[in-house]
């Protein structure tokens, strides 16, 4: 079976070859990370919070306000972060208002909202796997 070692192989790949045991890990790793950040913020943050905050950590500018639009626009530059470890966005550049910017390198192809919504948690576990923000996300039995 094909394991996610390496980004050269296509996302969609890896979606539509996972047995049950490798969906499982994902579903442990994700809980994990769910209740590592409710620890943090007292509530358990779902998807689109937490891709909200790794949109606010990419900027850096800490927890100031941001409206309605800033809001959508984190959360654009969290997708393009985490999915861009797979291939399908490049950094490209940050403009003077400090705001990064990605360009699509190829097109995530069509997948049901399940598969969309696994797609996302991976990058995301991996993408706190791999930044340090969180020291321990072993799965704990």
């Amino acid at each position: 079976m094909y394991k996610d070692k390496t980004s050269s192989y296509p996302f969609y790949v890896l979606l539509r070859t996972m047995d049950a045991e490798e969906v499982k890990k994902v579903k442990e790793k994700w809980k994990r990370l769910t209740q590592i950040l409710k620890s943090q913020f007292e509530e358990e943050p779902d998807l689109q919070v937490i891709l909200f905050l790794i949109g606010v950590q990419e900027l850096g500018r800490g927890t100031a306000k941001f409206s309605k639009d800033d809001k959508q626009n984190l959360m654009h530059i969290a997708t393009c972060r985490v999915l861009s470890v797979y291939g399908y966005y490049e950094f490209e550049k940050t403009d003077e208002d400090g705001w990064q910017h990605y360009k699509l390198l190829k097109p995530i192809p069509p997948m049901s909202l399940g598969e969309q919504d696994l797609l996302l948690r991976k990058a995301v576990i991996r993408y706190f796997d791999e930044s340090g923000l969180i020291s321990d996300m072993r799965v704990e039995k």
